[in-house]
């Protein structure tokens, strides 16, 4: 099975938003307050409040569809020893995903049943085209 990792608060995702300019100037209006230091602060504030609000409901989620929360390290040792003993692989992440480079094609596809991940998986383009009928 693929070695799990706690996530380190550095490694991070970015991502887009659309906010009505209301809202923003609302969130510019703090910024200029001093109530944060500008508005990426505002929104990861916005973003941890409201998961810690809703953590029973992530928890209660996660057991349900048994996830695993982190960083799920996919080596190509790894996927050898699962392709040696006959395994195929069910990867359930809710964080990161990351196949080492060095797994081939080939190799994924022969131990990497399915792939679900809430959050983000870093695979080479070719993984990731090779995989995506597997990705749920």
């Amino acid at each position: 099975m693929p070695k799990i990792h706690p996530l380190r608060p550095p490694e991070t995702e970015k991502i887009t938003i659309n906010l009505g300019h209301v809202d923003l100037g609302r969130i510019d209006l703090l910024v200029s307050e001093g109530f944060y230091s500008n508005r990426t602060d505002f929104i990861r504030t916005a973003i941890r409040n409201q998961i810690t609000t809703e953590q029973d409901q992530v928890t209660s989620s996660m057991k349900r569809h048994t996830l695993e929360l982190g960083l799920v390290d996919l080596t190509r040792a790894q996927l050898e020893a699962a392709r040696s003993k006959g395994e195929l692989l069910d990867i359930r992440v809710v964080g990161l995903a990351r196949i080492a480079s060095d797994v081939s094609t080939d190799l994924a596809l022969a131990t990497i049943g399915s792939i679900h991940v809430l959050g983000a998986l870093q695979a080479s383009r070719e993984l990731k085209a090779a995989l995506k009928d597997r990705m749920t």
